[in-house]
């Protein structure tokens, strides 16, 4: 005889397939939802841009111009270039900021370089101040920093072994992946990640590992300083609580020689503010000694 199958059991069948189907949907869904979740606290936590207002906030330093100029991709970037008190400037410095704010809140930055002897051109990155775009990525990023590069060598004159690439927190990423890649005369990083997946060790000490794998940015500046043969000032306040001052550490052990590690005692994340003068006498120092022992 054949068998058949019961209308209670083939009920109970089309019941169970019809609840794997609406559970496959929602693991689909939910891990759609985690994974846009992911990259928004991503985005979120990674960049911090303000657009320009007009006001008395935005002021041009001194013996500063306006600049222009453009990606690859063609995105206007702004920025300004401050110029050196000396009639000859000791050589020029590309400044990369932190991920908040805008050049307005290191414009005293640039005209301190400045009366030491330096050019300097400060730039936001693309979504930042009055800078066309929006920045959602590292490789955008690094982007605008060859746009910077490309402009004060190509329309400054600039010789690359006169340049000095100057990154602060998330702007060392900027700086380190630059140096890599093309020709420096010194690189500084002051209060640098080494990592995103240090960092998120870091911010979230809970996360799966594999989890990372899913993450936009790298932002591999220890791995990148294998590639710099340029002389390296890594700096760092001791009492940073943004980025752990141990990541200083894994960027200087990283990088070639020379090389030189400055712990500020008690410091915290910006290291130009918190000390002012002093700190930035030394690392005009750095740089002055480097170049004037290439003479």
């Amino acid at each position: 005889m054949t068998s058949r199958e019961t209308p209670g059991r083939s009920n109970y069948r089309n019941a169970l397939l019809r609840l794997l189907r609406l559970s496959a949907i929602l693991i689909v869904l939910m891990a759609a939802a985690g994974f846009f979740a992911l990259r928004q606290y991503e985005a979120g936590v990674t960049f911090h841009p303000v657009r320009y207002t007009e006001g008395p906030g935005w002021k041009l330093p001194s013996d500063a111009d306006d600049v222009w100029f453009a990606t690859a991709a063609g995105e206007h970037l702004h920025g300004w270039f401050v110029k050196a008190a000396e009639r000859t400037a000791r050589a020029t410095i590309i400044y990369f900021h932190g991920n908040s704010g805008n050049i307005t809140n290191v414009g005293w930055i640039g005209s301190a370089l400045a009366s030491r002897g330096f050019d300097v051109l400060l730039i936001d990155y693309r979504g930042y101040g009055r800078s066309e775009g929006e920045v959602t990525d590292e490789s955008g990023l690094n982007a605008d920093a060859d746009a910077a590069y490309d402009y004060v060598v190509k329309e400054r004159g600039v010789n690359p072994e006169r340049l000095v690439l100057f990154g602060q927190s998330l702007g060392t990423t900027a700086a380190a992946d630059l140096a890599s890649r093309r020709a420096c005369g010194v690189l500084v990083l002051e209060s640098g990640p080494s990592s995103a997946r240090d960092m998120a060790r870091v911010m979230l000490p809970w996360d799966p590992r594999w989890l990372f794998a899913l993450a936009k940015n790298r932002f591999e500046s220890a791995r990148k300083l294998a590639a710099v043969h340029c002389p390296v000032l890594i700096t760092h306040g001791s009492n940073d609580n943004v980025i752990p001052v141990e990541q200083s550490r894994v960027l200087y052990n990283a990088a070639n020689e020379p090389k030189r590690l400055i712990i500020v005692q008690d410091a915290g994340h910006d290291v130009s503010g918190f000390v002012g003068d002093r700190y930035l006498d030394s690392v005009t120092a750095f740089i002055r000694e480097t170049f004037d022992a290439q003479r």
